[in-house]
C-alpha cells in the first residue's frame, strides 16, 4: 500500500510541470496576429492617408522587400495609376502581376474578384473607405472601390488611386474586366 502512495506521489510530482505547461499563461500568445507588424515600415496599421511617399527606408532595407510601387490599372480605354502600399499584402499582389480578371460589381460602390490564392492580411477598420481604394477582404478577395462611405468592415490595405476621377464612369453598373500591372520605370 505505501508503494502505491509513494508511486502515486513521484507520478503526481513529475506530471504537474507537464499538466500546467498548456494552462491560461499561454493563450496571450492568440492575440498577436491582430497586431499591426511593427517590423513592415510604412504600415502602422492606419495607412490610409498614403503618407509614406518615397520611403525607401534609407537603405536599411538590403533590398529583399523593395518593389516597384507604381501600378496602373486598365479598364477599357481608361488608365488609372495607383500607388501600392509598403506592406506584405502588396508585395505578393504585385508578384502576380499582370493580371487581367473580371470583377464583380457589389453595392453600387465596389468590384471584387477572388483571387486563386491567398495573400499575407493586416486587417484593420478603416471606418471611411475611399472612392479609389485597393483593399484585400478576408485573405483572397481584392477589391477596388469606387465610391467613398463608412463602414465597418476589415480590410487590409494593397493600394490606392492617385487620381480616382472618373473611376466610376469606367467601371461601370456590372461586372468588369479589368488589367493590373506594375509599372516599368
Amino acid at each position: 500500500m505505501n508503494k502505491c502512495i509513494v508511486l502515486l506521489a513521484l507520478m503526481f510530482i513529475t506530471l504537474t510541470p507537464i499538466l500546467t505547461a498548456c494552462g491560461t499563461d499561454d493563450d496571450p500568445i492568440t492575440d498577436i496576429p491582430v497586431q499591426p507588424n511593427p517590423e513592415e515600415p510604412g504600415d502602422n496599421g492606419n495607412s490610409g492617408s498614403g503618407n509614406d511617399n518615397g520611403n525607401n527606408d534609407n537603405g536599411n532595407n538590403e533590398g529583399e522587400n523593395q518593389m516597384n510601387r507604381s501600378m496602373t490599372i486598365r479598364v477599357g480605354g481608361h488608365s488609372f495609376d495607383a500607388t501600392l502600399e509598403d506592406n506584405a499584402t502588396a508585395r505578393a499582389f504585385a508578384a502576380l502581376l499582370p493580371m487581367t480578371v473580371t470583377m464583380n460589381e457589389l453595392n453600387g460602390n465596389e468590384k471584387y474578384h477572388y483571387l486563386s490564392e491567398n495573400l499575407p492580411t493586416d486587417s484593420y477598420r478603416p471606418g471611411t473607405i475611399r472612392n479609389g481604394d485597393l483593399m484585400l477582404y478576408g485573405s483572397n478577395c481584392v477589391v477596388l472601390f469606387y465610391e467613398t462611405f463608412s463602414s465597418s468592415y476589415s480590410y487590409t490595405r494593397i493600394g490606392q488611386l492617385g487620381n480616382p476621377s472618373g473611376l466610376a464612369s469606367a467601371l461601370g453598373q456590372g461586372n468588369v474586366s479589368v488589367t493590373f500591372e506594375i509599372n516599368n520605370n
